[in-house]
């Protein structure tokens, strides 16, 4: 057992105690000579976890997260409130909870990802570098439990002004509304926009009611001068552009 727990010598008739600091260290030694990349996802979460809970296995843990979530990317960017819902017993028969410290250091290494990733769009045009906005909105979006509608706003270059969050739903559904979409890229000063939300079943085909709200953002924004480039639609199975489908 990993975790510091009594095992039994016959030769010596004493108990010798594990120490669970062997683990942590052999696992970072392994990470150093093999590179990151060759750890499974698990070990990956666990060398994370061995800064926020010291003396203590974390494997469960980072095994139960895992099961929880579905991957890597659906621990780190899961909802506080959901992680803390996380406990397991950890190799001495303790309880092993998420907390609010825990789940925070995970969030921040989401968001440090999810900035790193939205570098490329700050440096060129929105629409050159579509490939580095899909990949910036699948890390964004792709495990968010609830539907999302955001708004990317650019500007008469094409270049990304703001990402905002305007409407956040239930499962299946995420309000938009036109009239607010309109008045807030007026606010911003933006000519463009891109409209971009998520459907947490994991299929990003769209609706009917996905493409008749997207040609009622559309004639409102013509009646401004706004342009909508595109509606995005992310799943886990992969992005659907409303634009290339010819539904816009």
């Amino acid at each position: 057992m990993e975790d510091q727990a009594d095992i039994f010598d016959v030769s010596a008739a004493a108990p010798i105690r594990l120490d669970h600091g062997g683990h942590r260290q052999r696992l970072r030694e392994r990470a150093r000579k093999g590179g990151l990349e060759a750890l499974p996802d698990y070990e990956l979460l666990e060398l994370f976890l061995f800064r926020s809970i010291p003396q203590r296995d974390v494997k469960p843990l980072a095994k139960a997260l895992l099961s929880r979530f579905g991957s890597l990317q659906g621990v780190l960017s899961a909802p506080l409130d959901d992680m803390l819902q996380v406990s397991v017993l950890d190799g001495k028969g303790k309880a092993l909870k998420m907390t609010p410290d825990i789940a925070l250091d995970l969030g921040l290494m989401f968001e440090a990802t999810r900035r790193t990733v939205a570098e490329p769009l700050k440096r060129t045009t929105v629409v050159a570098s579509w490939s580095a906005l899909i990949d910036y909105l699948r890390v964004t979006l792709a495990h968010e439990p609830r539907e999302q509608f955001r708004v990317l706003f650019l500007d008469n270059q094409n270049k990304l002004i703001a990402d905002e969050v305007l409407g956040v739903g239930t499962v299946n559904h995420a309000p938009a509304y036109p009239r607010e979409i309109m008045k807030r890229a007026l606010e911003q000063g933006s000519s463009h926009i891109i409209l971009v939300h998520n459907h947490p079943s994991g299929d990003p085909s769209p609706s009917q009611d996905d493409i008749e709200m997207t040609r009622a953002i559309v004639e409102a924004g013509r009646a401004l001068g706004i342009k909508v480039h595109d509606h995005v639609i992310v799943g886990r199975e992969g992005v659907a552009s409303l634009r290339q489908l010819g539904a816009l």
